[in-house]
């Protein structure tokens, strides 16, 4: 199981998140409700602290077609995307932004969980979200159980330390960003808690 921490705001964060191998890091940029939105500038900033094997995703909320160029030029592996994009959207942005892509499925209910079936075939990764954008919402995360793909499945929405465990087998990436905080800045400590504890449940399987 792998990890991605979202919502880096400063340079002791990616340092953090680099140096002990976190497999994703993700970075707000359009989204200037959420109290983890980056400037354009402090992203160019983040993204240019060496990464070792870390995968820099740049998060993007119903982005424009000029917003998906002018962030396309920051040094990111990923493009997560917010919205709704078919097959052909998605091969579109990969072919003229030299970007994989994150696809976010946002889960209300039930059937929610099975939207991935129209676009796996272009996403590099999908991602089963709460249905909030800047909180964190619970939602059924056993509706994942029955999903098969050839995709990587990363999951999200409120995702606390004593849940962790329970995941395993359900996805292969976990997306983490409000319990790594404290005040809504992230808590070094509990990064580094939250990091050693998948660190052992991989361990122990």
């Amino acid at each position: 199981m792998k990890l991605k921490v979202c919502g880096l705001s400063n340079s002791l964060e990616v340092k953090t998140c680099v140096s002990l191998n976190v497999s994703y890091c993700g970075f707000i940029l359009n989204y200037q409700k959420s109290h983890r939105y980056i400037s354009f500038n402090k992203a160019k900033k983040l993204t240019k602290i060496y990464k070792k094997n870390t995968k820099y995703v740049g998060v993007l909320v119903r982005p424009t077609e000029e917003e998906l160029n002018y962030f396309s030029k920051l040094n990111l592996d990923y493009f997560q995307l917010y919205g709704n994009f078919r097959s052909e959207d998605l091969l579109k942005i990969k072919e003229k932004f030299k970007k994989k892509i994150i696809l976010t499925i946002q889960v209300k209910k039930k059937d929610d969980v099975n939207k991935y079936k129209s676009i796996e075939k272009e996403s590099d990764i999908i991602l089963w979200d709460s249905s909030g954008y800047e909180e964190s919402l619970d939602w059924n995360y056993e509706w994942l159980k029955p999903v098969s793909t050839r995709v990587e499945k990363m999951i999200a929405g409120n995702i606390t330390i004593d849940k962790i465990k329970d995941l395993k087998g359900l996805a292969d990436i976990i997306d983490v960003s409000g319990a790594l905080e404290t005040n809504k800045v992230k808590d070094i400590d509990k990064i580094k808690k939250f990091i050693f504890e998948i660190k052992k449940i991989n361990d122990a399987n």
